[in-house]
């Protein structure tokens, strides 16, 4: 249950993080051309610091959610499927070629 919902929000912050790196401006201006007049919504100073901010924020908690993913994944695969096999100890040995002439032959 755990796993499933870390999941989940494993994929929302992917997502997440994709969109806002793309809002980002770089030096050939990328995304960031189609904000348009966004930029008051972010601040005097732009988009800029707030994206920096989100960006470094959700890949924070893409860090953490990874980290606690593995730990629960683990945890719940702690036993491997060869721990679950029963053995079987009864083993015929093998019979001689010869023997089994011989022992044919008297019967």
């Amino acid at each position: 249950m755990t796993t499933g919902f870390l999941l989940i929000v494993q994929i929302v912050l992917v997502i997440a993080i994709v969109i806002v790196v793309l809002l980002q401006k770089s030096s050939s201006i990328g995304l960031g051309a189609y904000s348009g007049s966004n930029e008051s919504v972010f601040g005097a100073k732009g988009p800029g610091s707030f994206l920096a901010k989100a960006t470094f924020t959700i890949g924070f908690l893409f860090l953490v959610n990874t980290i606690a993913l593995g730990y629960f994944y683990s945890k719940a695969k702690s036993e491997s499927v060869v721990d679950t096999v029963k053995e079987s100890n009864v083993v015929e040995a093998p019979v001689a070629p010869a023997a089994a002439k011989q022992n044919n032959a008297t019967k």
